[in-house]
């Protein structure tokens, strides 16, 4: 155990365990680090070397927060104090994790950033913000659009990962457009993700939606595409409540999605569904601090 509380494992499995009721008791604002450690436990390599680093803060023998850095880089946290994120970056500095950007509720990953900086040096840069919301009463659209919804299958696949690349050049998520150009597709954030096509009635697929597993209680939708020819006519928030009305079906309990604050439509249409904004994320990339070369005398 680390000073403060802080408990670190590589153990996945010991680490749900100790820390799985606490994920839980929140599923829509811990909705991130449950996928997360979800397909850690499924897909964990047999190289020690990709072991994540898995941190739990017990405050009175209970879990009040958890940490996670992949192999990768990512560093995932559950809501913190400043003081607790500072503390968190000076345990990590002390013993030699590097993460390579952070994810977590705006408050925690503001303050966590800060932190890194003031003990590494590093320039932090906030790459993603985002508002999270949380399924109320699904509401179809309406007027609805003709068609309907279709779960794909393997004979979707080509298809599907043509429009995941599309919505990632959209967005600018060039770390995903590399994944797939590499043939890394399960590797890629929509791996693991259950999709389902908007058709019109001569069968012509005209929207996408993507779902999480049902991991507990919580279903994430994402993402939502509709390819730039068939925009502006309802399919997307009609594949969106198919995709949604399909998670409560299948037991979820909270149905949640991110959208880019900077983009009013996205954030209408998913209110007219029924969504509520319940919390705001952020994240920051960290780069190494410039070298320091000695003048010239």
């Amino acid at each position: 155990m680390l000073p403060d509380g802080w408990h670190l494992t590589h153990d996945v499995d010991d680490f749900l365990a100790r820390a799985g009721d606490f994920l839980r008791s929140r599923p829509a604002l811990h909705n991130t680090p449950l996928t997360d450690l979800e397909k850690l436990r499924t897909s964990r390599s047999a190289d020690p070397d990709d072991a994540p680093v898995l941190g739990r803060l017990e405050v009175d023998g209970e879990v009040r927060a958890i940490c996670y850095l992949t192999a990768l880089g990512r560093l995932g946290l559950t809501p913190l104090s400043p003081a607790q994120a500072h503390t968190l970056a000076a345990h990590l500095t002390g013993i030699g994790h590097t993460p390579a950007y952070v994810i977590a509720d705006r408050d925690t990953a503001d303050a966590f950033a800060e932190a890194w900086q003031q003990h590494t040096g590093a320039a932090i840069t906030r790459f993603w913000s985002t508002h999270l919301y949380r399924l109320g009463d699904l509401a179809w659209p309406r007027p609805r659009p003709e068609g309907r919804g279709r779960v794909t299958g393997g004979a979707d696949r080509e298809h599907v990962v043509r429009w995941c690349r599309e919505f990632c050049v959209d967005v600018g998520e060039q770390f995903s457009i590399d994944l797939i150009d590499a043939g890394r597709w399960d590797a890629s954030r929509f791996g693991d993700r259950h999709f389902t096509f908007w058709e019109t009635p001569d069968g012509t697929p005209v929207a996408m939606a993507a779902a999480t597993s049902v991991i507990g209680g919580m279903v994430r939708v994402d993402p939502v595409y509709t390819p730039a020819p068939f925009r502006g006519r309802g399919y997307a928030a009609a594949v969106t409540a198919e995709t949604s009305g399909a998670a409560l079906a299948a037991g979820a309990t909270d149905v949640v999605l991110f959208t880019d604050p900077a983009n009013p439509t996205s954030n209408a249409l998913y209110q007219r569904l029924g969504y509520l904004h319940i919390a705001d994320f952020a994240g920051y990339r960290f780069d190494p601090p410039e070298p320091v070369f000695p003048s010239h005398v």
